[in-house]
């Protein structure tokens, strides 16, 4: 095992050198990184010059920040609309109908039944719609009121607490759909936060215009599916379509199916137009609804709702019972990318306003900042002097292997575009004491081997092979608690399991193979009698 192949040290130098590479890009100022890459020629391959660079978190260098509030009229229009939906289900399903249809009044609905047998079918139903409130910091109550008059009118009409309660869920909802959207990838580390009862507070690090945060969040990113009407006349909504040119076009109020239901949303190109589209998956609930829907209107056209704009509106020319489907509508590339990430994320419970957008400055002094790097370099001189003077010559490779794991981590972060905070150097940190720890596991284990009489080749292998098993025990421990604080953390304690996780996965390339390898050279070069320690 001690010898290797030039095959296999070429390749591991190969990993290296491109590791180490893709780190260069984040000490060089971003103007000059733009300056370079415009200054290619046209014919060069752009890619294959590393250009991303680590994003310094909110700590270190500031960034955009906005305040949002939920537009509550906005949720209570969506309140009283599924109110409708459920009314018309319930009496759809009773087989009765309402003398003049549903109407919409103030925070409700209301709607006239004459005949009162009919009405006392449908009332028990009705006031099942009122739910209690579950929230133990409200006062309780109901979500809704049910009045019935003796005219056989019938008001239901939402409660100041079902719509406080409403709220508060709202915004814990809104709350993780920003999240996804900003960082759907997990490596950003934004600042998420309530504010009040209705507002929330979003800083980005390292994005300078607020702008793109708030065009970002701007959408509700609502889905549906429904059918075009006939006429405007009767229970529809006139929605501009754009296949119209912006014209408003009848479409049936009733949703066949909604974005609830999509598991994915990807961005892709026509095979027949080659224009940029965006392609979706439901779910079982999403595919049966969906099937359904298509099943019962073949030959109709059936309108693809988003945010309360036709994008498009094909004709059903068969039942569609596979769960996936095409959006189309124009779309840039840069369009379909943008509205695949808002489909996954899911939409929005009621319309975000903006209250306030501002560029914030580090949330660290100075001070702070270079306190924090003065202590990851004082650590890292001091475990590079102690292996030197422990181990010798071994701990010179030991140091090197070092230097190039910290390279590593930085590279990885760069293809990720992850941010690095004041808690993310710290891992940087930690990680230099577990790599150095695998490099003391092997060196004492090949002292133990030596002393008991073995050949120098022999404790060389018997000491990565018998340490290996230790080494692997201790990192998957560490990676399984990473994991969780990655899954289950936000902020820089995601940001701090990620520089962990990519620690412990440079950890066996450097302190395991890379080492192996110098120690081969070593050995084959120098050919000693005994270890150098």
């Amino acid at each position: 095992m001690l010898r290797f192949s030039r095959t296999k040290i070429v390749a591991t130098l190969a990993v290296i050198l491109i590791g180490l590479s893709l780190a260069v890009p984040s000490f060089i100022p971003a103007d000059s990184r733009k300056a370079f890459m415009a200054s290619l020629p046209s014919w060069f391959p752009s890619w294959i010059i590393p250009s991303r660079a680590i994003v310094l978190g909110l700590d270190l260098q500031g960034g955009s920040q906005i305040l949002l509030e939920i537009d509550q009229p906005d949720l209570v229009r969506s309140m009283v609309t599924g109110l409708r939906d459920d009314v018309r289900r319930i009496l759809r399903e009773a087989s009765v109908s309402p003398e003049g249809g549903i109407r919409v009044i103030n925070r409700g609905v209301e709607l006239r039944i004459p005949d009162a047998a009919a009405r006392a079918k449908v009332m028990p139903k009705l006031r099942e719609l009122a739910q209690p409130i579950n929230n133990p910091l409200a006062a309780g109550g109901q979500t809704l009121t049910v009045n019935e008059a003796e005219n056989g009118t019938i008001q239901l009409v939402l409660t100041d607490a079902g719509i406080n309660d409403r709220t508060r869920r709202a915004v814990s909802q809104a709350i993780e759909v920003v999240r996804k959207r900003i960082d759907f990838g997990g490596t950003k580390e934004p600042s998420i936060q309530q504010q009040g009862s209705d507002r929330i507070l979003v800083q980005v690090p390292g994005l300078q215009n607020p702008q793109e945060l708030e065009d970002q969040l701007g959408k509700t990113a609502k889905l549906e599916f429904r059918m075009l009407a006939d006429s405007p006349s009767g229970d529809v909504d006139l929605l501009p379509s754009k296949d119209e040119g912006g014209a408003k076009v009848p479409v049936e109020r009733r949703v066949m199916a909604d974005g609830s239901d999509l598991t994915d949303a990807q961005p892709a190109f026509d095979p027949q137009t080659h224009e940029p589209m965006v392609s979706f998956k439901f779910n079982l609930r999403g595919a049966q609804r969906f099937g359904q829907a298509t099943s019962e209107n073949v030959g109709r056209r059936m309108a693809i709702v988003l945010d309360n704009v036709i994008q498009s509106a094909p004709v059903i020319r068969s039942a569609i019972t596979g769960g996936s489907g095409q959006i189309t509508g124009n779309f840039t590339v840069k369009d379909a990318n943008d509205l695949s990430v808002l489909l996954r994320a899911g939409a929005l419970p009621a319309k975000l306003t903006v209250v306030e957008r501002r560029v914030v400055g580090p949330g660290l002094g100075r001070d702070s900042i270079e306190a924090g790097e003065k202590a990851t370099l004082v650590a890292a001189a001091l475990v590079i002097i102690f292996m030197f003077a422990t181990y010798g010559v071994f701990g010179f490779i030991a140091n090197i292997a070092l230097i190039v794991h910290v390279g590593l981590i930085l590279g990885l972060m760069s293809v990720l575009e992850a941010t690095m905070t004041l808690p993310g150097i710290a891992g940087i940190v930690l990680t230099i004491g577990t790599a150095v720890d695998s490099n003391v596991l092997i060196y004492e284990r090949m002292r133990e081997e030596a002393r008991s009489g073995r050949s120098l080749v022999s404790a060389l292998q018997a000491g990565f092979d018998r340490a290996f098993a230790t080494i692997i025990d201790s990192n998957s421990t560490m990676a399984i608690a990473a994991l969780l604080l990655f899954f289950m953390g936000s902020g820089p304690v995601k940001g701090f399991a990620v520089v962990f996780i990519l620690g412990i996965l440079t950890t066996v390339i450097t302190a395991v193979t890379l080492t192996r390898m110098m120690i081969a050279l070593w050995y084959t070069w120098f050919r000693p009698k005994a270890l150098p320690f």
